[in-house]
């Protein structure tokens, strides 16, 4: 079977993975501060927090911006439910914003709609969170202006996006965010087994979300709020969180970034070849609008929708494992009990009874590549 998406580790990321086991720290060691400043050199953002995993990231920035109950988090339908669900468990209420057909993310010009209508009753969110789908950047520039005019913080939800560039900054920099989240499960552009990152434009923000990270617990006697002095005492200021990668994660994160470019360069060699073998069929294929550079976590099609469900069956048949990215959030039970349901977002609807995704991963050869194109081609 070919599988949709998998990791890629050598030996290198093996034998760094030992080197930790056979160390000392296996937790809270070097290793961590480690992968934070590779982290932070690959995106240029100026804080970076390594945590456990990419919804564990989401909840703490949410935590960070201090969004609670009575507070609103609009986000985008089509993404996994992590990207809602952080704002559920703060107690706030969740909406979305329906998606541009073309990229597959959020629309800059539904949001401006929505905000004006927002503001009008007195019900504007306080934090978005941008989810660059598939790896493909949203239009940054343009939701970072609305937030300067609309007062919300922006998240970007990077979890298929890390080595993706918009206008020429990698996105993790921040530049048009308050905090940006990453995921390193395996089947992202590095892998930590699980694990994920939070980055931030204020040092501020990332030391309250390593204190919420690490239980809440303050361990700099120079921030102590009664003045102790023993080497044993620490302070729980925070009802914070387990939310800590492992030295071992980190260790392998550390090997993984130094092929980043490695993994990047062949999704792309990978997709631009899609692209041309499968032009002459009856698919939507994915566009990279001008000034965005994606990474490509996924490659996904869209076909007529009466079809799509077949056609994943007979892929199976065939040894080739297909996926479909996402059924949208606002459709999920939990979310209909919300009040949301068929009809609210007609784009993200209509677009994920088309999708499909097809493998994609450094390893996938080109070999294999013709096979999931032949076979794709039989089945249509």
């Amino acid at each position: 079977m070919i599988p949709y998406g998998r990791q890629s580790v050598g030996q290198a990321e093996i034998d760094a993975v030992v080197e930790v086991l056979r160390g000392e720290k296996w937790t809270q060691g070097p290793k961590i501060g480690e992968f934070e400043l590779a982290l932070s050199a690959k995106t240029s953002a100026p804080f970076v927090a390594a945590v456990c995993n990419g919804t564990a990231a989401l909840h703490l920035a949410c935590l960070a911006l201090d969004l609670g109950p009575g507070d609103r988090l609009w986000a985008t339908p089509i993404s996994f439910v992590a990207s809602a669900n952080c704002a559920r468990y703060c107690g706030a209420e969740v909406d979305f914003i329906d998606i541009d057909p073309q990229t597959r993310n959020l629309s800059v010009g539904k949001l401006a709609q929505k905000l004006q209508r927002a503001k009008a009753e007195n019900r504007l969110p306080k934090i978005l969170v941008a989810v660059h789908f598939a790896g493909l950047p949203c239009d940054m520039a343009a939701i970072w202006e609305l937030s300067q005019e609309y007062g919300f913080s922006v998240i970007e939800d990077a979890a298929h996006a890390l080595g993706s560039f918009y206008r020429d900054t990698a996105i993790g920099s921040c530049r048009y965010s308050h905090i940006t989240t990453f995921s390193f499960h395996p089947v992202k552009t590095i892998a930590t087994g699980e694990g994920g990152a939070v980055c931030c434009r204020s040092e501020e923000l990332g030391q309250r979300i390593k204190m919420l990270a690490s239980h809440g617990i303050e361990r700099n006697a120079q921030n102590f709020t009664h003045h102790q002095q023993q080497p044993w005492y620490y302070e729980q200021q925070l009802l914070g969180f387990n939310y800590r990668l492992t030295d071992i994660q980190a260790a392998l994160g550390v090997v993984q970034l130094q092929r980043l470019g490695e993994f990047v360069a062949k999704r792309r060699e990978l997709v631009t070849r899609y692209n041309q073998l499968l032009t002459t069929l009856p698919l939507t294929l994915p566009v990279e609008p001008p000034q965005h550079l994606a990474a490509w976590h996924i490659y996904v099609v869209e076909m007529a929708p009466q079809i799509r469900d077949a056609v994943i069956a007979r892929l199976h048949e065939r040894k080739i494992a297909s996926n479909v990215h996402y059924h949208p959030i606002h459709l999920q039970p939990h979310y209909r009990k919300l009040g949301f349901t068929e009809g609210d977002f007609p784009e993200a609807e209509a677009y994920a009874r088309r999708a499909l995704t097809l493998p994609l991963y450094p390893e996938l050869s080109f070999a294999e590549q013709d096979q999931v194109v032949s076979a794709l081609e039989s089945v249509l």
